[in-house]
C-alpha cells in the first residue's frame, strides 16, 4: 500500500512541468511563512520569559522591604518655636538647624533639657535647611538660595560658604563625605572639602520613585530620609538606592498628647543618632517633644 507522500510525489511526476514549479513555489513559501512565523513566536516567548523574570525579581525586591513600627523609650522637651530641618547629635548633646524666612537658625541644644544653648540667626533671606557634622565643621544647607554654609564647629561662627545648583533639603555624612538631598528622588554624594558631586543616586521602592527625602542621617550603612509631606522615614541602600525599609511614625505625637492637642505643628522632620549608645532620635517642625524610639520589625 502506498503512503499519501509516495501518491504525492507520483501524481507529481506526471504534471506539467509549469504545475511542478507552481508547487515547488509554494512549497519554498510554505516553508518561509511557517520559518519566520517559528522566529517570531521563539521571540515573543524569549521576551515573555524576560518580563516575567524581571517582575518576579520585582516582587522579590517588594517583598525584601521590612517594615517597622516603634517603641517610645523616652520623652525630652523640645522647642515647639523650631521648625526643625536638621539635626545631629554630637556627644551627649544636639546640634540643629531650623527654617523659614527671618527665624532660620543653627542651634546647639541640650538634649535632656530641650534648652538652647548657643544659637546663631541666618539672614533673613535665608531659610536654613539640614545640617551635618565633618570634622571640626558644621555644615548647613538652605533651601532655594543655592548657598551651603560652614561654620567652626567650636564657636559656631561662620567660615566659609558654597553654591550647589538644586534645592537644598537635608544632608548627612558617611565619614567618607557628605550625603545631600533637593525633595526629589536623588540622592547626591559631596566631597567634604571641595562639595563637588562625585556621583548620585535615584531612590526607588520597587519600581516606584521616592520622592520628597528630606532630612537625612546616616545610620549603622544604611541612609535614614524623612519623606516630606509624611510621618515616614525610609531606610535606603546608599549603593542601590534601593528601599530597604520603612518606618512608620504616623500618630507618635498625638499618642503622647494625653489629651493636650497642640496647634501649629508641622510635620515629622529631624533624625538623630548616637553611634557609641545606639539610641536614635526623631522629633517633627514645631513639635513639643523629642523621641528616643527603638525600632520593632513588624510581622507580615
Amino acid at each position: 500500500m502506498q503512503t499519501l507522500a509516495e501518491k504525492f510525489f507520483r501524481c507529481q511526476s506526471i504534471w506539467p512541468t509549469g504545475t511542478n514549479i507552481m508547487i515547488k513555489m509554494i512549497s519554498v513559501n510554505l516553508i518561509k511563512f511557517y520559518t519566520t512565523n517559528f522566529i517570531i513566536l521563539f521571540a515573543f516567548c524569549a521576551f515573555f520569559a524576560s518580563s516575567v523574570a524581571e517582575c518576579a525579581a520585582n516582587s522579590s525586591d517588594l517583598g525584601s522591604v521590612t517594615h517597622y513600627s516603634y517603641k517610645i523609650i523616652k520623652i525630652y522637651p523640645h522647642d515647639s518655636e523650631a521648625f526643625t530641618q536638621g539635626l545631629v547629635y554630637d556627644s551627649g548633646n544636639l546640634y540643629e538647624g531650623t527654617g523659614q524666612y527671618g527665624a532660620s537658625t543653627l542651634r546647639y541644644v541640650d538634649l535632656t533639657t530641650g534648652n538652647v544653648l548657643r544659637q546663631i540667626q541666618l539672614a533673613d533671606n535665608l531659610f536654613g535647611e539640614g545640617i551635618s557634622l565633618w570634622k571640626d565643621k558644621i555644615i548647613q544647607l538652605t533651601w532655594q538660595s543655592g548657598i551651603g554654609l560652614v561654620y567652626d564647629k567650636g564657636n559656631m561662627t561662620k567660615i566659609a560658604s558654597f553654591s550647589y545648583p538644586t534645592e537644598g533639603w537635608g544632608i548627612t555624612s558617611n565619614g567618607q563625605g557628605l550625603i545631600m538631598s533637593d525633595g526629589t528622588e536623588i540622592l547626591y554624594f559631596l566631597d567634604p572639602e571641595t562639595f563637588e558631586e562625585q556621583r548620585r543616586i535615584r531612590v526607588f521602592d520597587g519600581k516606584v520613585a521616592v520622592k520628597g527625602l528630606n532630612e537625612l542621617e546616616y545610620v549603622n550603612g544604611d541612609i535614614f530620609a524623612n519623606v516630606w509631606p509624611t510621618n515616614m522615614i525610609a531606610i535606603i541602600s546608599p549603593e542601590t538606592g534601593h528601599v530597604k525599609g520603612w518606618i512608620n511614625l504616623e500618630e507618635i505625637l498625638q499618642k503622647e498628647s494625653r489629651g493636650r492637642r497642640f496647634q501649629h505643628v508641622d510635620v515629622l522632620n529631624g533624625i538623630a543618632y548616637d553611634q557609641e549608645g545606639q539610641r536614635l532620635f526623631v522629633t517633627g517642625k514645631l513639635w513639643p517633644y523629642l523621641f528616643q524610639i527603638e525600632l520593632q520589625k513588624e510581622v507580615a
